[in-house]
């Protein structure tokens, strides 16, 4: 398990499991554009972001 830092909508850094994170966003937020609730705290899911989250994955 691997856990790296991300900031949600508001700027804060939330602390993930990265393996999780991207298989759950790999699920149901593949395509488009959408909103990802972890702990309370929001992300924008579109391209950018899930392109982001790969980078993260893949350095582990």
């Amino acid at each position: 398990m691997k856990k790296v830092k991300i900031a949600d909508d508001q700027g804060n850094d939330i602390e993930v499991d990265i393996k999780k994170f991207k298989k759950h966003l790999d699920e149901y937020h593949n395509n488009g554009s959408s909103v990802h609730e972890e702990n309370g705290h929001y992300f924008t899911v579109n391209q950018l972001f899930r392109e982001k989250i790969k980078k993260l994955y893949d350095q582990k």
